[in-house]
């Protein structure tokens, strides 16, 4: 075992200790600072984040890491973390917010710039020391981010140790770090979040994406064909929530397959579809890193592809759901999928059918004006969220004009193997004690509770 760990742990808790007896404001202040001191350097990690991993676009990480700095900022305004959080006179309880401790907080290469703020303002709200282990490809921009955040613990007086960095990130390094922290959040692959539920401490973790979004023949189709390029380009597909399918009501398919050619969709011919499957599951079963959140010009000549100047993403026309074909499943790059379907149970139908090959209860989404068709999506769908009339990968994980909170770790429920569907945020980075005081008694209403049953079977 390392002792680089137990040095890290060490620091930690000295430095959670020092600030486990602030008032809010105080803390609201360091909060504050540290967001805006990593806020202002957005355009500097930004800018390195492509530099290093070879992913995704300058103007949309910059964007991304100012945005999610902000919106946690904002969703954080007002939150109480300290003594006595609420108060429920008629049911006598008292709530009592408590930090958790130490965080070990793994990140992605994908998002390796506004994960980190994501995850270190809530936990330093909520009183805690966090110790990030970063995607090895992405661990100088993960440093650059840290040393952002550091200016702001340092102009408030607060101690560094607050937040801390894996350097050198290793898979065993980060395993050893996960089993000796007293929470850890998760952002990665299957192989990661499985690793994190296996060391031994309570993980918040994430499934895998895969998002189908529905287009019914109510919908606003220009708009609707401009929201999901957007989305589905944003930073070069990079997110988990990116669109990965399209299904089309059948009567409006052709009108949305032109209005997204018209956004820069290219769509690829039977034969450049094969070459294009070849390229990017090589040996049929697992994605070519290669490809990932790359320019759509370097796909489409890696796969012997000639696409018109001006094109944002490749589009295929989806055959048939099943293992067999790899279209159905997350593909992290500038590639879409479009289905066809004929009446709306065919869609809710195709989204469980999908989903359970890949992306299992992490979520889906609709453009549509027809009420009845999004509650029953919302009534049928097993996802954690749905996003309506939006672009996908910009609203699942917090957007100013929707009320999802900010975050970049969204949890699938027991349908992708994770303790909550909710989007991972300040609520979880606390421990709350619930004080009880006696109150006059509620005894149970034996006719209220038992009285339909009585009436239809009796009481023998």
């Amino acid at each position: 075992m390392s002792t680089l760990i137990d040095e890290l742990i060490v620091k930690a808790r000295a430095a959670q200790a020092e600030i486990e007896s602030w008032p809010q404001e105080k803390l609201d202040l360091m909060t504050a600072a540290v967001g805006w001191e990593t806020y202002k350097q957005a355009a500097a990690i930004a800018k390195l984040a492509v530099e290093e991993t070879n992913m995704g676009v300058y103007e949309h990480k910059k964007l991304k890491h100012e945005k999610k700095t902000l919106g946690t900022l904002r969703d954080l305004q007002g939150v109480k973390t300290v003594g006595l959080i609420e108060e429920i006179p008629e049911k006598g309880l008292l709530k009592f917010a408590k930090p958790v401790g130490v965080i070990g907080a793994i990140t992605p290469v994908t998002n390796c710039e506004a994960t980190l703020p994501s995850k270190a303002l809530p936990a330093l709200k909520a009183r805690n020391a966090i110790i990030f282990g970063p995607h090895p490809k992405a661990k100088k921009t993960a440093k650059l981010v840290c040393e952002s955040m550091w200016a702001g613990l340092r102009k408030v007086g607060a101690p560094l140790d607050l937040i801390q960095l894996l350097e050198e990130p290793t898979i065993d390094l980060s395993k050893e770090l996960m089993s000796k922290v007293d929470l850890v959040i998760a952002t990665g692959g299957g192989a990661l979040v499985k690793s994190a539920y296996s060391s031994g401490t309570p993980a918040y973790g994430v499934g895998a994406g895969n998002a189908v979004v529905i287009v019914d023949e109510s919908a606003d189709l220009a708009g609707a064909a401009k929201k999901i390029v957007i989305g589905k380009t944003f930073d070069n597909a990079t997110s988990c929530s990116s669109e990965n399918s399209v299904v089309l009501q059948a009567a409006i398919y052709d009108q949305m397959v032109a209005n997204l050619k018209a956004e820069g969709g290219y769509m690829c011919s039977d034969a450049e579809r094969a070459k294009l499957q070849e390229l990017m599951w090589p040996d049929g079963v697992h994605l070519n890193g290669a490809i990932v959140a790359k320019p759509v010009e370097l796909i489409a000549e890696m796969a012997g592809i000639a696409i018109p100047a001006g094109t944002k993403m490749l589009m295929v026309e989806g055959k048939h759901i099943g293992n067999d074909d790899p279209f159905c499943k997350e593909k992290l790059s500038l590639v879409l999928t479009v289905w066809k379907y004929e009446k709306f149970p065919d869609a809710i139908r195709m989204i469980a059918d999908i989903t359970a090959l890949n992306g299992r209860g992490h979520s889906c989404g609709i453009h549509s004006t027809n009420e009845d068709h999004i509650r029953e999506l919302g009534a049928k769908a097993n996802v954690s969220r749905i996003m309506v009339n939006q672009s996908h990968s910009l609203g699942n994980s917090g957007n100013y004009n929707n009320g999802m909170p900010f975050t970049l770790t969204l949890g699938c429920g027991t349908w992708g193997g994770n303790i909550t569907t909710e989007n991972i945020h300040w609520k979880h980075y606390m421990n709350v004690t619930w004080l009880s005081k006696p109150i006059d008694p509620v005894e149970p209403d034996q006719e209220a509770i038992f009285g339909a049953y009585w009436k239809e079977y009796g009481r023998d």
